[in-house]
């Protein structure tokens, strides 16, 4: 089974965050992560 590098938590408040209005670039910047694993 696949470790996530993310808890259920962190991906929960990051999808927040981009349904409150910020850019996917902005928050992959902020959080340290690609655009590919955000859009999966």
């Amino acid at each position: 089974m696949r470790r996530t590098r993310f808890t259920d938590e962190q991906i929960i408040g990051i999808l927040n965050e981009h349904d409150a209005g910020a850019k996917c670039a902005e928050l992959c910047r902020r959080h340290g992560m690609s655009e590919g694993p955000f859009y999966n």
